[in-house]
């Protein structure tokens, strides 16, 4: 008696393979943000005042080293993302982790400031290679009908590197001393994301007859980015993502002397900090569960409107507690969703073609800003003697975000209708 398979199941069972993969490799992607997030960008808080206590080095000139790799991150992210468009993501990825747990281990033998200039040099291109906006073109470019929700899910995973990070940093510090830590750190780095990028992301060799030649790749890419200078949509948005960052960055290094300033009790100070990473992660949740069925600019808007809102919260909370907690909680759920927005919006207001190269465009400015911005908020304070400066400044550059990105929506809109 012979069996024949059935086309149609064979094929269902093709499909549910594949789904099983990619579903594996999304969490394991994941994962990998989780931790190279943590062990890189929200450790450096916790090992100053050890570093401070045991080497003598000044806080200024250690942040200092931190805004420089700020500075190269932003710099590396346009070569790095056209390397992406290219096919080498996986050699990128890999190689960014490979440098991270490099630089971790120099800097846990550091005898000098310079040697700690060095290392986040290096650790700056560590995270153009590794952090958020290289993952989203590796998933952009695999996964072209999907990338939405897989962006989502990485980053809502990755939302809980600082409720890791920052207790485990902590705890090691603690125990075996700041330099141990970081050499638990970069073994973090290469037993966790270096095998995920390895395994996870598919190698360029893998695709090379299922996509044009490397020469087409590049020369649609190089088009596409070159397309990207010349359209309104990619400046608006470019002004966006730069006053965001820079009005978050200023507001996140300001927000304890802030409260400590205006007289805000520890506890209250505390728990107000305490709630901007648990809103970060559920407005997170919420976006993956509930907003498939939005469209993007429309959680866009809802994103750059809640920013400004909570700063007009902030300013006129005044001692109450609960205004602050609602500011915490509005702060946190914008710079949330706003993760998830910088990784899906070019798609949908431009175009997918060389995605790794414009968003590394976008990045420079939003990097630059991160590292200026806070200083700058310094200068505000010191010049006037106080921070209501600061804050109103803060107000008036998100506003700015929020048209320019009113502004991006209906540059493309026309652009649409000029197509059609």
């Amino acid at each position: 008696m012979s069996t024949t398979s059935n086309p149609d199941e064979s094929a269902r069972d093709d499909t549910e393979t594949t789904d099983s993969r990619d579903r594996l490799v999304t969490w394991a992607l994941a994962v990998a943000q989780l931790v190279s997030w943590g062990s890189v960008y929200y450790s450096f808080s916790l090992l100053v005042v050890p570093m401070e206590q045991a080497m003598g080095w000044s806080r200024t000139a250690m942040n200092a080293a931190l805004s420089v790799g700020l500075l190269v991150s932003g710099v590396a992210a346009y070569p790095i993302g056209r390397w992406i468009d290219h096919g080498f993501g996986r050699r990128v990825m890999a190689l960014g982790s490979i440098i991270a747990a490099a630089m971790l281990l120099l800097w846990a033998d550091a005898q000098s400031l310079t040697v700690l200039f060095v290392v986040w040099i290096g650790l700056g291109v560590s995270m153009a290679a590794t952090f958020y906006d290289p993952v989203f073109a590796v998933v952009t470019h695999r996964y072209p009908r999907s990338f939405r929700t897989k962006i989502t899910l990485i980053t809502l995973v990755a939302g809980f590197a600082s409720t890791v990070f920052i207790p485990l940093t902590q705890f090691l510090v603690g125990a075996v001393g700041w330099r141990t830590s970081l050499v638990v750190l970069a073994a973090l780095n290469v037993f966790i994301c270096l095998p995920v990028h390895v395994a996870a992301i598919r190698s360029s060799r893998l695709d090379a007859e299922a996509r044009p030649t490397s020469a087409e790749v590049k020369q649609t890419n190089d088009a596409a980015t070159q397309r990207a200078l010349r359209s309104p949509v990619f400046w608006a948005l470019a002004v966006c993502f730069t006053a965001y960052y820079a009005t978050f960055a200023a507001l996140t290094f300001h927000l304890v002397p802030l409260m400590v300033e205006r007289g805000i009790s520890n506890a209250v100070l505390v728990t107000t900090m305490a709630l901007i990473g648990p809103a970060q992660v559920a407005a997170r949740a919420i976006w993956f569960m509930f907003g498939r069925g939005v469209h993007i600019s429309t959680v866009g808007i809802v994103i750059v409107t809640l920013f400004p809102v909570s700063t007009l919260i902030l300013i006129g909370a005044g001692h109450s507690a609960a205004l602050l907690w609602l500011f915490a909680l509005c702060y946190g759920a914008a710079n949330g969703m706003m993760t998830i927005l910088r990784g899906t919006i070019v798609q949908d207001l431009m175009w997918t073609e060389g995605y790794g190269a414009v968003s590394g465009m976008l990045s420079f400015p939003s990097n630059v800003a991160k590292g200026v911005a806070p200083i700058a908020a310094a200068s505000i304070w010191s010049f006037t003697h106080g921070y209501v400066a600061v804050e109103w400044t803060v107000f008036l550059v998100s506003i700015l975000s929020a048209i320019a990105f009113f502004a991006a929506i209906r540059f493309s809109r026309h652009a649409t209708v000029r197509a059609a």
